[in-house]
């Protein structure tokens, strides 16, 4: 066994061969020679095929969680396994520094959010570390430090100039509590999503990107990614959102500007009853401005927040401004309400509504008793008209015996029966919801007849003509806004000079540097309020255009801003620009790992950034990640207390005993501490406010990272969720102690004899085939399927085959070395510090497992003498038969119908087909 102390590892390898598996020893040793080796750095390399593996980097929350084991251990087993393709494999790490939860925690503390940041990171640095994961420390960085975030302050100013990033004001959703703009998905039942506080509407100054600029490309770019999971791709999809439509023009009574309206269903246009405007549309406040009752209902819809989903579920509100509007067809005036459910943000501000046809219209018009019309009808509807009107041509309805055989009542036949249908189905309309679908124009004088297609042709050639409205593409995808009105973030580099205007801060004064020490400020009760808001000097700048006295803005990026490039940046550590020519080495990201939980935000904004950089000359690819896995959530056992007031103390599952039947079926559970029952709820994600986290570390001290990273891998498939299980992972700890006794064993013989294909018997030649088929389905799993879990169970199956292979001759031991350097290598993706010790156990110098080649398989082994085929009678299983692999279908057949018990069934009757499938199945056909 080989000593590797002058190399930087220790004897850790060759003490546990003597004493049993000890992974925290083994862990120490590997770890303490990779770090010394420098093992996981890397560079350009045009010679070797690259390979950039990226985990969606973390906040610094203080603790690793168990999404963050299984996240990383996936994208460590996909890097290792890389490797030993012999690719060039990048695989960095940093932090996603800034953020709320950090300046929330520090207002609680009385510290600096910079302080309380950097501490976390030391931390949770130290927790991967202890994991093994491979990474190039040399790149880590994290997204609050200037020498980071200045790339893009560099990137806004310019984007200013291009005219890409503009300011405007902009209704958002308020979070009162946390002081700031909250994004729409992050606005939960009304609520903000960490405060829980009621959100409120206000109006606000805004930063924005012009990411409608590139909706086209970015909706067309997923095309282009098969390596994507589709439901990230639908989900993109529809919140780019395209649609094709009209916008037409409503001149508004008494003249002035024409309203404007987009509308994807111009066929409903004859059913237009009312229209509706956004509380902050200029119609709206011109009625404000005369109406006090309006103004009153304005003021009221402020409180709410603007995402789609409250407005789908919120009580529709609104008022009648008293204005109206001329319909473009008719001429007739139609009222103009404001509606809640209007933003000002999407389309024009205004919507033509059509009750009859649209369920939100039709819900608003039930409440305030406004009309609504038919004007579209299923085709079924027309086709039963048109059908008993046929019939009363041909006079069936006079002539019962004609009627009958059509299986009609010769009351359908009355002159009022098509009548009838058409108010049934309106009927609905009226008292029972919108018909929403395509079908066909009625009551709309020369479109009637006409399905959607003709119908929008027809609205568009004739508003083009007259000047009334236009063919457009609208996009629900809006610019996104940067701004957040809170303290921890990337200064945004705007100078305001009251001469000038807003100014790009000129890049010779960039960076501009966030103060970090700030804790006074809130040992003070700050609470909320931005240190750099309250701080008059922090604001005071000149002018760069004519040297006046001038402010800093005081909004901060939204942090989405940092992690939509940090994955370039690793390409090129100490660059003095954002990315150098190292990033087309590297780009783009051939396996990125996260959550589809980010699938809108991120990983939308990620591609955007990408296609910036891209027209900025800093990357040469239209798309920043090639590949993307989406692993499931990580969910554990509830347990819980009734309080007295009907609340629940939850209870975390390390403190709890579970009680098991004969069966091991849980029937019960009983708190630690004191012996009570406690109830058992769901198996829910792991969270705080359900008491269900397991403490990685925890796991990692008890069982060894090696263990903790096997039921990482092997419990779930890596896009579904993982129960975490305890005894699932005490399983895994078994199998390891199996597998080091198996290796540690075997090398204590004298010899390792190599394998002679030509020398092997029956057993020897089964156990090896064994091995390469699963070599063979592990370099699958791993590299194509990534389904890591099923790679693990064959590798189960072999240390069983292994366990019951007592063959000591020499081609047996030979058998067992190949199978057990294969299983080291094999495993070592997932168990890299056991793999390093028991390569040395097995005698190996090269301890960097990764240098060397991933296991070959060899045909000539997977190839059988003999084949056991299933044997049918009439479709149900009745033998089996051994037959030599060369063996013809006559042959095969044979050997079938001489079966015993095949000559059982078939006695007495007649064989009529006999049915070979080569090396499967013989299914004979008698009666």
């Amino acid at each position: 066994m080989q000593n590797i102390d002058d190399q930087g590892s220790s004897s850790a390898g060759a003490e546990a061969g003597e004493h049993g598996y000890r992974p925290q020893a083994v862990e120490a040793a590997a770890q303490q020679y990779w770090t010394h080796e420098r093992a996981y750095e890397v560079t350009e390399d045009a010679r070797r095929p690259k390979f950039y593996c990226l985990s969606m980097l973390p906040y610094p929350s203080g603790a690793l969680h168990m999404g963050h084991v299984r996240n990383y251990t996936i994208g460590d087993v996909i890097s290792r396994f890389q490797r030993m393709q012999g690719k060039n494999v990048l695989q960095p790490m940093g932090w996603d520094a800034f953020g709320l939860p950090a300046e929330n925690a520090a207002i609680k503390n009385k510290t600096a959010p910079a302080a309380w940041t950097y501490r976390n990171i030391d931390n949770m640095r130290g927790q991967l570390q202890r994991m093994g994961f491979a990474y190039d420390w040399t790149r880590e960085f994290a997204t609050c430090r200037p020498e980071y975030y200045r790339w893009e302050q560099l990137m806004f100013t310019r984007l200013m100039k291009k005219g890409m990033a503009y300011r405007k004001n902009s209704v958002v959703n308020w979070d009162p509590v946390d002081q700031t703009v909250l994004a729409n998905e992050q606005v939960i039942d009304g609520r903000g999503w960490r405060s829980g506080a009621l959100v409120e509407k206000r109006e606000i100054p805004q930063w924005f990107l012009k990411i409608t600029d590139y909706a086209q490309e970015l909706l067309s770019g997923l095309d282009t990614l098969p390596g994507w999971p589709d439901a990230v791709k639908t989900m993109q999809r529809n919140w780019i959102g395209r649609s094709e439509g009209l916008e037409i023009q409503f001149q508004v009574e008494g003249g002035g500007e024409p309203l404007s309206v987009f509308t994807t269903r111009p066929d409903t246009l004859m059913g237009v009853t009312f229209v509706s405007v956004a509380a902050e549309h200029p119609l709206a406040l011109h009625a404000a401005a005369i109406n006090e009752r309006v103004a009153n209902v304005l003021a009221e819809m402020k409180h709410g927040g603007v995402s789609e989903a409250e407005l789908e579920t919120q009580e529709k509100r609104g008022v009648d401004t008293g204005l109206k509007v001329i319909h473009p067809l008719t001429g007739e005036p139609i009222p103009v309400w404001v509606a809640n459910f209007v933003l000002m943000g999407y389309g024009t501000g205004a919507v033509m509504a059509v009750p009859g046809h649209d369920q939100r219209d039709w819900e608003f018009a039930k409440k305030y008793g406004l009309p609504i019309k038919m004007v579209i009808v299923d085709r079924s509807v027309l086709d039963a008209v048109n059908e008993i009107q046929h019939d009363l041509a041909q006079g069936v309805g006079s002539n019962p015996m004609r009627a009958a055989l059509r299986g009609r009542s010769m009351d359908a036949y009355d002159s009022s029966s098509a009548v009838r249908v058409v108010e049934d189905f309106e009927r609905s309309i009226q008292e029972v919801g919108a018909y929403t679908e395509r079908g066909i124009v009625v009551n709309s004088g020369e479109l009637d007849g006409m399905e959607y297609a003709e119908a929008f042709e027809a609205l568009a050639a004739r508003f083009e003509r007259e000047g009334k409205g236009q063919r457009r593409v609208n996009w629900r995808l809006r610019d996104w806004g940067v701004s957040r009105q809170r303290y921890w973030g990337c200064p945004i580099p705007v100078i305001y000079c009251a001469s000038c205007g807003a100014l790009p801060v000129p890049e010779d004064q960039l960076p501009v540097v966030l103060p970090e020490d700030v804790a006074d400020v809130y040992s003070k009760g700050g609470g909320v309020q931005s240190p750099i808001k309250a701080d008059p000097e922090w604001r005071k700048c000149a002018c760069p255009q004519c040297g006046g006295a001038a402010e800093r803005e005081t909004d901060t990026f939204d942090t989405f801003m940092e992690s939509s490039w940090y994955y370039a940046r690793y390409t090129s550590p100490g660059a003095n620009e954002q990315v150098d020519a190292r990033a087309n080495y590297w780009l783009p990201v051939d396996q990125y790992i996260g959550g589809i939980e980010h699938a809108i935000l991120h990983l939308l904004y990620f591609r955007f950034y990408h296609k910036l950089m891209r027209d900025a000359g800093l990357v040469q690819s239209d798309e920043p990640a090639t590949n993307l896995l989406c692993q499931g959530m990580v969910i554990a056992e509830t347990f819980y207390r009734d309080n007295a007031d009907g609340s629940k103390d939850w209870i975390n599952p390390a403190d709890v005993e579970i009680e098991r039947d004969e069966k091991a079926r849980v029937v019960g559970a009983k708190l630690k501490a004191d012996g009570q029952s406690v109830h058992i709820g769901g198996t829910e994600k792991m969270s705080k406010s359900k008491n269900n986290g397991v403490d990685p570390q925890s796991m990692v001290d008890k069982f060894g990272a090696d263990t903790v990273r096997l039921f990482s891998m092997f419990a779930a498939p890596p896009e579904q969720s993982l129960e975490w299980s305890e005894a699932g992972v005490e399983g895994m700890a078994r199998f390891l102690r199996r597998f080091w006794r198996e290796v540690t064993t075997h090398a204590t013989q004298p010899d390792h004899p190599v394998v002679d294909p030509s020398a092997l018997d029956a057993g020897q030649k089964a156990l090896r085939r064994q091995l390469h088929e699963t070599i063979q389905k592990v370099t699958d799993d791993f590299g194509r399927r990534h389904a890591f879990n099923t790679a693990i169970a064959a590798l189960m199956e072999l240390l069983n085959a292994l366990g019951k292979f007592s063959d000591m001759s020499e081609q047996g031991r030979a058998v067992r070395h190949e199978a057990l350097e294969a299983m080291v290598l094999l495993l070592n993706p997932v168990t890299p510090h056991l793999s390093h010790a028991l390569w040395q156990v097995l005698g190996h110098p090269q301890a960097v497992l990764e240098s060397l080649p991933w296991p070959r398989v060899d045909e000539s082994a997977l190839v059988r003498d003999s084949l056991t085929l299933a044997v049918q009678v009439n479709g149900k299983l009745r033998g089996t038969i051994e037959v030599p692999a060369s063996a013809s279908k006559d042959e095969a057949e044979a050997l079938a119908r001489a079966h015993p018990q095949v000559l059982a069934y078939l006695e007495g009757l007649t064989v009529r087909k006999v049915i070979v499938v080569p090396g499967k199945i013989v299914n004979i056909v008698a009666g």
